[in-house]
């Protein structure tokens, strides 16, 4: 069927590789000139008749392209470059395969040696990674694993990121959206201990737990050489954020004042081998938290998720529907502030939802007028009555009334991480269904890929041979 993409200016690259991700290489398209939000309804039209009409036009009438184009990516065992470190590094970066940072060339026996620890069969396919269309293989996120200077027995963490990254649910596909919302990983269960995953003093900067900084570092390039983030491709951040370290949660604050951890808000119950992953926009420090009650610290936690909300709340409703879930860092002596006093998490919860709020009216232009992602402009009262957003939006139409941040107390995501001595918190937006958080079990036994199970009835088979192309 005939159709045509109208894709904005400077997204050309980025529809063109989605096309040929889905299968659809050469999928016309007709650009709209310059940013729409920037321009005039009268200036769009103009411009739209002027310079896109007849690329509509066009891409109907042509005809469809019947071969699908040689992408020139080398299959998975192909030896890319040969040389010194300093040559391997600049081939690396110059075809894009690195940030830039120094790797650990991927060798085809490091790799081999790198999987060989877990058992898995380098050939096993978990899927295709959105947008790019290509396998999602053991393989390809060993040869990442390598180059980021992951640990072989990370492996299995890796692998249950990786199923994330394929959950509909996560939505992968959205990673490299213009507000350049960057993921966060929780790690939870007796792994931590075991891989020598950091929680403690320095829980979210880079070298501060060689386990977290080089999973997270994995986690970046995997998603540009597979999932095909780069500024050619699928990412479109205006500005980006800092790559974020994988978050370690201390399990044993957690045990002593009674909490459940970050997954089990997700499906995964404590005691469980769990990673959680969501897509952050904002994050700011909440610093030097005074008080020794519960009430004497919530206003000031309350206040800093407020502060760190803004359009994010058109996931509330907008470009999505009671999605929002800004997460809430707490270092051990807080979270023991409300252990202490007999709080559970969902009390904590519930009081953070009564007042981590924000006049109607500045909610109302974050999702309808400085934004521009809500259509219709529609007050909280409207929506209300429409049972778009719960009655708590619209108890009064006093445009100063105070309203949530979001549509339940239990949105609210709270984790225990952080030095144990010292009185902080951390606050991060979240970018809703563009990165759902979404948990998956590790499963850290030796896989039975490779293993010839003999009955009767059944001989062994040889493993399938490596894909040609990846």
């Amino acid at each position: 069927m005939p159709t045509v993409s109208l894709v904005c200016e400077g997204f050309e690259r980025q529809a063109a590789a989605t096309g040929r991700g889905l299968g659809f290489d050469g999928l016309p398209l007709a650009v709209l000139r310059g940013h729409v939000d920037a321009q005039s309804y009268d200036e769009m039209i103009t411009s739209f008749i002027d310079h896109t009409v007849d690329q509509v036009i066009a891409g109907l009438t042509a005809a469809i392209p019947e071969t699908v184009s040689d992408t020139g990516e080398p299959a998975a065992l192909d030896v890319v470059t040969r040389g010194t470190i300093d040559e391997i590094h600049r081939t690396f970066v110059t075809r894009g395969w690195s940030d830039g940072l120094a790797i650990i060339p991927p060798t085809r026996a490091r790799v081999e040696s790198f999987i060989a620890v877990s058992g898995y069969d380098p050939w096993r396919v978990l899927g295709a990674a959105r947008p790019s269309g290509r396998d999602l293989t053991i393989w390809s996120i060993a040869v990442n694993a390598v180059m980021a200077g992951c640990d072989p027995a990370q492996l299995p963490v890796l692998v249950a990121v990786a199923e994330a990254l394929l959950d509909p649910n996560y939505g992968v596909e959205h990673s490299g959206n213009t507000t350049g919302a960057d993921a966060l990983m929780i790690l939870n269960g007796p792994v931590i201990t075991d891989l020598g995953f950091n929680h403690g003093a320095g829980a979210l900067r880079d070298g501060a737990g060689a386990a977290n900084t080089a999973v997270a570092r994995w986690l970046r390039l995997f998603l540009r050489n597979v999932c095909g983030f780069t500024s050619d491709e699928h990412d479109k951040a205006t500005f980006g954020n800092s790559s974020r370290v994988m978050l370690a949660e201390d399990e044993a604050a957690l045990a002593e004042i009674g909490w459940e951890p970050v997954c089990a808000g997700f499906g995964l119950p404590a005691g469980t081998d769990a990673v959680t992953i969501a897509r952050m926009n904002s994050g700011l420090i909440v610093g030097s938290v005074f008080g020794s009650t519960p009430h004497e610290i919530l206003p000031y936690l309350a206040d800093g998720l407020a502060r760190v909300t803004g359009w994010d709340l058109t996931h509330v409703y907008g470009l999505g529907q009671g999605h929002y879930r800004p997460l809430l860092i707490l270092s051990p002596v807080l979270a023991r502030i409300f252990g202490r006093a007999g709080w559970s998490k969902h009390d904590v919860q519930r009081a953070l939802f009564d007042q981590a709020r924000i006049p109607a009216w500045r909610f109302e232009k974050l999702i309808g007028e400085w934004s521009n992602l809500t259509t219709g402009r529609r007050t909280l009262v409207e929506l209300a009555g429409e049972g778009l957003v719960p009655a708590v939006f619209a108890e009064s139409a006093d445009p100063d009334r105070l309203v949530p941040i979001v549509t339940a107390s239990d949105t609210i995501v709270i984790a225990v991480a952080g030095d144990p001595n010292r009185a902080n918190a951390y606050v991060m937006s979240n970018d809703g269904p563009h990165g759902n958080w979404t948990s998956t079990r590790i499963d850290r036994s030796f896989s039975n890929d490779l293993v010839c199970r003999i009955d009767n009835r059944d001989a062994c088979s040889a493993p399938a041979p490596p894909p040609t192309d990846e």
